[in-house]
This record gives C-alpha cells, structure tokens and sequence, in this order.
C-alpha cells in the first residue's frame, strides 16, 4: 500500500506540481487512496442500499437526523463566520487572491477549508439516511454526483489551492448549508413540517450561489494574480456541470408539478367535481404513506 501511495502521489506532483506544504500531514490529506476509498464505498453503498432495504421496513431515524442536521447547522455556520472573519484580516481582493499574500490568515482559511473538506465526507450521511428510510426517489444523479465529487475535489483543493481564491464558493456554500440542514432538521420533527416553507427557496439560493461563484471565478481569469489559472478553468466548468443539474432538479421538482395541479384545476377533474371519490382517495393514499413512513 505504501509503494502504491508512493507511485501515485508521484504521477499527481508531476502532474499538478508541488504540494502546498503548509497541509503536509493533516488528516486524510497526505495521500489520495483513503479518499478515493469512501469515494468507492459511498458509490457501492448508493448500488447496494435500495437492494438491501427493498423487502425491509424503513427506519424512522427521526432523533439521530434531528442531531445530525444540528450538528451539520452548526458547522456550516462555525465554517461560514470563520471565513468571512478570515478574508476579511487577510484583506483579500475579490478578483483574484494568491494562497501566500494573506499573512497569518491565510492559515485560517487553511483550517477552516480543511474542515468544509471533511464536511463533504460527513455528508454522505445524507444517502445514507435516504436508504434507510427507503427515500430512494431523493438519491438522483444530482445528488450523487455532487455528494461524490466534492469530497474528491476539494481532496485535491486542499492539497494545492487551499486559500486564496478557493475561498468564495466554499463561504456561499457553507451559508446555503446553514438553511438547508436547518430545514432538514426541523423536518424531522412532524409537528414543524406544516411551518417550514423555505425549501423551494433553497434550490433558488444553490442555483444563485453557482452563478455567483462562476462571476467571480472569471474575475481571478479577466485579472489574474498568481493563483493558478487552470484552478480557475476547473471551477467554472464543475460550476457549470451544477447549475444544469440543478436546474433540471428546480424545474423537475417545482415548475411542472405546479403545472400540473393548474390544469387539474381548469379542467375541472375529479379533485374538483368528484368529492365523494376523491376524498376517499384522499383518506386512503394518506393512510397508505403513514404506514410506509412509520415517523
């Protein structure tokens, strides 16, 4: 295993260049297998999981996610103040920021970035909580994709950009997360649910947050400074993969079921005309998703 770390950090600094030497034995970051390795097994799992749960009750879990999202909040907002506090010491421009001119704060952002790193690798929880509470219809490829190629990017982030300019998409990110498992959370808990009306809004924020981030990505290139311009190529195009993602996601999940309840409407269909039958329907689906949800 040992020459294998070898070999292939050998291939990566011939590829990429020297490592940034200031994360040189931090945690998970000195070589690239034990994070290719959850890469792996989070993929694995995703194949496997439904398999398993399919002929079994799912799991309510409804104390462990409310902890979970807590915590997630939690970290996402420690993560968000440290780096705006962070930039703001290090009085970094927004157009383009080098990963040396920053002094000492520079080595905040390090810190705090190592943390949004093994975030993303806490985060694979989130699949994990959808299979056993047989949520299969919410593991799309949307989410996998972005759950399984953060922790591998921002690996390679940390271990050669891991201030500087990396520190814009990581601060939107970290707000965003913020409202996100916050509503998670409090949606975990059923009395809450009727209360929580943000979450369309979230996507919108996501959505907002890839734009902005390609913005001032683009700047680092239009004025570039010393912070790698093939970086900066990267960024835009992963941001780019995302926003199409996510607006299919958006128009999927929002645009035409409100579509389509507008012409339930109009047409007068047996919501509207039928009583009797539909409120039977009604009754019985409602029964129905109390007993798959046990929560």
């Amino acid at each position: 295993m040992e020459s294998l770390d070898q070999t292939i950090n050998s291939y990566l600094d011939v590829w990429l260049g020297p490592r940034d030497p200031r994360v040189k034995g931090w945690l998970l970051l000195d070589n690239y297998i034990p994070t290719f390795i959850f890469s792996v097994l989070y993929l694995l799992i995703v194949w496997i999981g439904p398999k398993y749960m399919q002929n079994k009750q799912p799991f309510s879990c409804r104390g462990i996610l409310v902890v979970y999202n807590v915590g997630l909040t939690l970290l996402s907002l420690y993560m968000f103040y440290e780096l705006v506090t962070g930039v703001w010491e290090g009085g970094y421009n927004f157009f383009c920021q080098d990963t040396h001119s920053g002094g000492e704060a520079d080595m905040k952002i390090v810190r705090v970035l190592w943390w949004y790193y093994f975030s993303k690798l806490i985060e694979f929880m989130d699949t994990f909580f959808f299979i056993l509470r047989k949520n299969h219809y919410q593991i799309t490829v949307l989410h996998v994709y972005h759950h399984a190629s953060m922790l591998n990017i921002w690996w390679f982030v940390m271990n050669w950009v891991p201030c500087g300019h990396s520190y814009f998409g990581a601060t939107l990110n970290s707000f965003i997360h913020v409202l996100m498992y916050s509503y998670y959370g409090l949606s975990a808990i059923p009395a809450m649910r009727p209360y929580l009306w943000w979450k369309k809004y979230i996507t919108q924020g996501q959505l907002i947050q890839f734009v902005l981030t390609i913005f001032q990505t683009s700047c680092g290139v239009v004025w570039p400074c010393a912070f790698p311009m093939g970086w900066l190529y990267f960024q835009i195009s992963y941001m780019i993969s995302l926003i199409i993602l996510f607006t299919n996601f958006y128009i999927q999940t929002y645009k035409k079921k409100a579509s389509s309840r507008r012409k339930e409407y109009q047409n007068g269909s047996t919501a509207a005309v039928n009583g009797y039958t539909n409120s039977f329907s009604s009754l019985e689906n409602n029964v129905k998703q109390r007993k798959q949800r046990k929560d």
